[in-house]
């Protein structure tokens, strides 16, 4: 079965000083309008074959001229004129324009006196009394889960504020714990460095040492190879000397 959608405009015309209410109930190929004034009432049956009609005047489908229909019975388009006006033996003619590529067009339907004005009156009254119920427990529905969304949302900021305060203590805790560990590392280098600067210098001051000593042997050698030389010379001189005699 075929489930309906229903609107219901309030809708103010150049034509009336007061509003008239528009009720639309929309199947997907026809739907049913019905007017009031708050004393006179008006309905309009636009039945599947005149529907069916109307779109291929339009060359539209059926769908997109009931779509296009709610659009604009049930809420007031900004840019529409909209006309509610006599059209002869109690009749009443409601129209609407709109803009297609660059044209003004206008729609119209014809409503027929209702049987029983005050029947449908109160059928749209009971429907805006409904509505508004609905409306009311859905503010007060969302007003209670936006409360709660907001205490959830005040919630989660001190949480966050907690975590974020936490957090600077972890991570003034851990630079001072690596600045401790970076000091020491630094003094360990420097005293490794200082040790190995005085170990340079005392192998330095060794190897100084061991080199004047050398200097020194090789200095006496020379003397004692004079030495030899001038004895063998004198021991040579001794025996030629004896050999002339």
């Amino acid at each position: 079965m075929e489930t309906p959608k229903h609107t219901c405009l309030k809708l103010l015309t150049p034509q009336n000083t007061q509003p008239i209410f528009i009720k639309g109930t929309w199947f997907p190929s026809y739907f049913h309008l019905s007017i009031t004034d708050g004393l006179n009432a008006w309905t309009c049956n636009a039945s599947e074959e005149e529907v069916t009609e109307r779109a291929s005047n339009w060359d539209q489908p059926v769908s997109d001229y009931v779509d296009m229909s709610e659009r604009y019975l049930g809420f007031q388009q900004p840019g529409s004129v909209y006309g509610f006006n006599d059209a002869g033996g109690g009749f009443k003619r409601l129209s609407w324009t709109f803009e297609k590529e660059g044209t003004k067009l206008e729609w119209r339907w014809k409503f027929k006196p209702a049987e029983n004005s005050m029947k449908i009156t109160a059928g749209i009254l009971d429907f805006l009394m409904d509505a508004n119920i609905r409306l009311s427990e859905e503010v007060v529905m969302k007003t209670k889960s936006n409360d709660k969304l907001k205490a959830e949302a005040e919630k989660c900021l001190e949480q966050s504020e907690k975590f974020q305060h936490e957090k600077a203590e972890f991570e003034t805790r851990i630079y001072s714990k690596f600045l401790g560990v970076l000091n020491s590392k630094k003094a360990k280098l420097r005293e490794l460095r200082d040790r190995v600067s005085s170990d340079h210098a005392k192998s330095h001051d060794e190897e100084e040492e061991s080199s004047q000593k050398t200097e020194t042997y090789n200095g006496d050698t020379e003397d004692e190879d004079d030495t030899a030389m001038h004895i063998t010379s004198t021991s040579t001189g001794t025996s030629r000397g004896q050999k002339r005699k």
